[in-house]
């Protein structure tokens, strides 16, 4: 965001009244009806012309509203100190990614203060500096998203995409050569469906997830992704299906390498996010279906030769189940305290890592599954990211970070227990006076929701403090431990953050997951609530002071809570965020991806149970809502951004039936050259947090210096 400060106050408010004019007049064009051909009822929805981005009415639309967001924002008292500290916080210090082990090369991306994109690095390991590899940036390839070497190190497969518009075209770099080769994959996943890679044993080739090539003149359809092989050095177009032609018209696949001389490769298919996998497993040059829906799998690893999958039917904690080549199932470890999140080899047993809630741990088991140790890990505020280990070897490096900790490598050695730290980020800033509380909020059904509160130190319940919480809910993707990294600036000046850990994530099991899903959605909405007021009655802050965050799902969530609830928030922000659920299924190819999670409207149970918690459907005029910021970026593949425009139209049209003293403001910002904001640059995603801060402190009254 540029502060809008040439001409001084009197100018800055004439400007911004001519551009919230041209919002009103865009607004008042929601009248016009636009026919439904998606089969959803179209009943009091006069915004659906918010839905066509080539619209030049739209376009103006979209450009006014972004003007209006900037001025005002532009304008917010301190809010330019406030952004420069929060800039100083985020680019000051190193990052750095999960790393990758092959050919005796730790693989790792790395940023460093002053760089718009983290660069591949590479280091021979343990002892070899650490060198760059690929920068495609400067190669003008766009930017990198994922990364697979092959067996030996030889070859690099990368994946860029351009303009945010998330979908990956695979490159092969060759280390020895020093170049990026003329092989060029497209369609290779991204948007709904995910990208995968597996090398071949000996290195020349590999299996990808594609989208099938469109015809001459088409675009790419989004659907019907199957897993091919290329041979390095081949045309894409001679790249052959193995597996998936006729799988799901929604398909999604994760491939799994066994990484050892055997080379054993496996497909976790999935038909749509947030539901169990079939697992596949090669076989005489087919892939064999070894497990299917029934057993509720979730994830696997290769472990001595055998695919260990974690599933969780009759175990809502998760059990290990281990498959032989044959395609043999046995039950290898049941379920025990802690729900399974992650699974390894070590030496010639396993290591597990598992969560109770925000709490996350690890586990080493013997070849017989039992119990060795827990790993001498801190007890509370971490989570565990990534392990790179290796059957055969008794030492595995772990890759972790906590709210006060950023990225951090350690080893671990099984022989002894031990641990030693590998490598860990550097940041320029102190967060060892960061205090790290607990409370738990009471659902309406009478669920427990941990609600992690971060503050400094010092800084007690006082029943006044600015707050923000932030929620997700959905999808089995747990809310966990994050370095806190630039919102410090947030808490140095004696603000709140808080986290709940709603159902629709997994930190419980996978029963914690489904009872968030699909019928079920409103208890995250309600658990959400329960850990706002649990701020409430521990002191923390009242509802003239909390603000809520969120997003894509979570924006999803940070919707709905402020329709149902507005009296309770006084500010929201949400980015990329679901506000009309029925048209995200009908209009979009995720939407169809997403009825793991959400349902579908065709069925008339859950149609009705989706619009009695769709907040675009919810929005009453006269109601005075909570001031609100939505972010979204036009080339979201994964939410269209024609959801964050129809529920500020509609916001801002329901304030016009309120006192302009009570009226607060409803924000909308595009980013043209954006999509989802997973590989969004590293200016973009500053920009979006000084944003969000910056609204947040003018609407929640955070003092001006820091404490």
């Amino acid at each position: 965001m540029t502060p809008i400060t040439s001409g001084g106050p009197m100018h800055l408010r004439s400007c911004c009244l001519l551009i919230l004019a041209l919002v009103v007049a865009s607004s008042a064009q929601a009248v016009e009806p636009v026919p439904d051909r998606a089969g959803v009822p179209a009943a009091n929805d006069p915004y659906r012309w918010l839905e066509r981005a080539d619209d030049p009415a739209v376009q103006q639309w979209i450009a006014a509203q972004n003007q209006h967001t900037e001025a005002l924002l532009g304008a917010t008292p301190d809010g330019a100190a406030l952004g420069a500290r929060i800039k100083q916080l985020a680019t000051s210090g190193t990052t750095l990614s999960d790393p990758v082990m092959a050919g005796g090369t730790l693989y790792y991306m790395q940023r460093v203060p002053g760089q718009e994109h983290a660069q591949l690095m590479g280091q021979a390991w343990p002892d070899g500096a650490a060198r760059q590899v690929l920068d495609p940036e400067a190669s003008g390839l766009g930017s990198m998203d994922g990364f697979w070497p092959s067996p030996d190190g030889r070859y690099l497969a990368y994946g860029t995409e351009e303009g945010g518009n998330e979908l990956l075209t695979l490159h092969v770099f060759d280390r020895r050569m020093g170049k990026t080769l003329d092989d060029q994959l497209p369609w290779a996943g991204g948007g709904p469906t995910p990208p995968g890679l597996s090398w071949d044993a000996d290195g020349k080739g590999f299996l990808y997830v594609r989208y099938a090539p469109p015809a001459s003149g088409s675009e790419v359809s989004l659907f019907n992704a199957s897993v091919v092989h290329h041979t390095v050095g081949q045309p894409a177009n001679e790249d052959v299906v193995a597996f998936g032609e006729y799988y799901s018209p929604v398909a999604e696949y994760a491939l799994l390498n066994s990484g050892d001389a055997r080379s054993q490769t496996a497909i976790l298919a999935m038909e749509g996010d947030g539901g169990p996998v079939d697992v596949f497993m090669l076989d005489a040059g087919r892939f064999k279906r070894v497990l299917g829906h029934e057993a509720n799998a979730r994830q696997a690893a290769w472990v001595g030769g055998r695919l260990y999958v974690t599933a969780f039917k009759d175990a809502p904690r998760g059990k290990i189940m281990a498959v032989d080549g044959s395609g043999r199932v046995t039950t290898v470890l049941a379920q025990r305290d802690g729900a399974i999140q992650q699974v390894a080899p070590l030496g010639d047993g396993f290591l597990v890592v598992r969560s109770w809630g925000p709490d996350w741990w690890v586990e080493h088991y013997d070849a017989k599954a039992k119990l060795v140790r827990r790993l001498p890990l801190p007890a509370q505020g971490i989570a565990i990211e990534t392990i790179v280990s290796a059957a055969g070897s008794d030492k595995a490096m772990l890759s972790y970070r906590g709210w006060t900790l950023p990225r951090r490598w350690v080893e671990y050695h099984g022989a002894d227990g031990t641990l030693r730290t590998l490598l860990e980020a550097k940041t320029a800033a102190d967060y060892s006076a960061i205090a790290i509380h607990r409370v738990e909020g009471i659902s309406k059904d009478g669920t427990r929701i941990p609600v992690t509160v971060l503050a400094m130190k010092g800084i007690l319940p006082n029943g006044r403090r600015p707050t923000i919480l932030e929620g997700y809910g959905g999808f089995g993707s747990p809310v966990r431990a994050g370095f806190v990294g630039a919102d410090l600036a947030w808490l140095e000046r004696g603000g709140v953050l808080a986290y709940a850990n709603t159902r629709g994530g997994n930190e419980f099991g996978e029963d914690w997951h489904a009872q968030g899903q699909k019928l079920h959605k409103q208890n995250v909405i309600d658990d959400f609530h329960a850990a706002a007021q649990a701020l409430v009655k521990q002191g923390w802050t009242d509802s003239a002071r909390l603000g809520i965050f969120g997003i894509s799902d979570g924006g999803l969530l940070v919707g709905a809570s402020l329709v149902q609830r507005p009296q309770d928030y006084r500010a929201a922000v949400a980015r990329v965020g679901l506000y009309d659920v029925p048209r995200h299924e009908a209009l979009t190819a995720n939407g169809q991806y997403n009825r793991n999670e959400y349902g579908s409207v065709s069925d008339p149970v859950q149609a009705k149970a989706t619009l009695a918690y769709s907040p675009l459907q919810h929005v009453t005029a006269g109601t005075v809502y909570p001031a609100v910021l939505l972010t979204t970026g036009a080339n979201d593949t994964h939410v269209g951004a024609w959801q964050s425009r129809k529920f500020a139209a509609a916001l801002q049209a329901a304030g016009k039936g309120v006192p302009e003293a009570s009226r607060r403001p409803v924000l909308l910002l595009t980013r043209l050259n954006a999509g989802h904001g997973g590989d969004a640059p590293f200016s973009q995603r500053v920009n979006d947090s000084v944003l969000s801060l910056v609204f947040f402190a003018r609407e929640l009254g955070l003092p001006e210096k820091a404490l």
